[in-house]
């Protein structure tokens, strides 16, 4: 079987260092490697920033998991896509925070990184609570109706199994009766397809009104572990989610994780089936 890597950008800050918490405890059973990739703008930079990952790297020398400093010469928002690729990564772990680190990776910019690559993101923020090491527990998976949000099932599913997650599937409620059996029609599939793959599933129905935040309001009460979310901030269709949806969805103030994907018009399901499987 063929080594998997999971890929964390590192600007050495204390978020980047939870977002590296999180891809060791995502990584180890698995045995993953971990690449730990920092950016600079000039190669004079390169030798201290090694050194800065290489530090961090033997604070975890114990963890059982082989972790790779990366430093290269860029930006950040346009490279992670070829740097994803070149590894043939499964998984991009990055913490988001406000304009203070080195690389400026905040809510906003989070987005312009999460478009440049196919390769899904889990997006963590500070908080002084750390992941469980039992991983992601619970699973929030909003459901629009739109068919890609469909396509981030499959990954939904790979993590589930992997961690014997709860998956809640939450759609909106909706008062016109065409939209309210498409609800209907996406519960079922969602309910079959995880069902199918032996995962636990719950479903409600939340406002329409407000329905990202009626999402983290829901994830929050079920003290949810991940909000599974798809990015359609760059397709143009008209939704029932806020402009500023995936934003909201990843600086959340419940400072819950966020997996995010780009949707992949071409992608079949067996195709979406294979990302990040385990």
């Amino acid at each position: 079987m063929s080594v998997k890597t999971f890929i964390v950008p590192h600007d050495f800050t204390s978020v980047a260092d939870i977002a590296l918490e999180h891809a060791i405890v995502t990584a180890k059973p698995l045995e993953a490697t971990i690449q730990l990739l920092h950016v600079v703008s000039k190669e004079s930079q390169i030798p201290e920033s090694i050194q800065k990952l290489e530090a961090i790297i033997e604070k975890h020398n114990n963890q059982g998991i082989t972790i790779v400093p990366n430093v290269r010469i860029g930006n950040i928002f346009e490279d992670i896509g070829g740097f994803a690729a070149e590894h043939m990564a499964e998984l991009i772990i990055m913490g988001t925070h406000g304009a203070h680190g080195w690389q400026h990776i905040t809510g906003s910019n989070a987005l312009k990184v999460v478009t440049s690559s196919p390769v899904p993101f889990i997006i963590v923020q500070e908080k002084e609570k750390k992941i469980k090491p039992t991983g992601y527990d619970l699973i929030v998976v909003p459901m629009d109706l739109h068919k890609e949000t469909k396509q981030k099932l499959a990954v939904v599913a790979n993590l589930a199994k992997y961690f014997n997650s709860e998956v809640h599937v939450v759609t909106p409620d909706e008062s016109d009766e065409y939209l309210r059996n498409q609800v209907v029609s996406n519960i079922t599939f969602s309910q079959k397809f995880f069902q199918e793959r032996g995962i636990s599933i719950k479903t409600a129905i939340i406002p329409s009104s407000g329905f990202d935040k009626e999402v983290v309001k829901y994830a929050t009460s079920v003290d949810a572990d991940l909000i599974a979310i798809m990015n359609l901030s760059n397709t143009g269709l008209f939704t029932l989610l806020s402009s500023n949806y995936e934003q909201y969805i990843i600086t959340n103030d419940a400072l819950i994780p966020a997996l995010i994907l780009n949707p992949i018009e071409t992608m079949s399901e067996s195709e979406t089936s294979s990302m990040f499987s385990m």
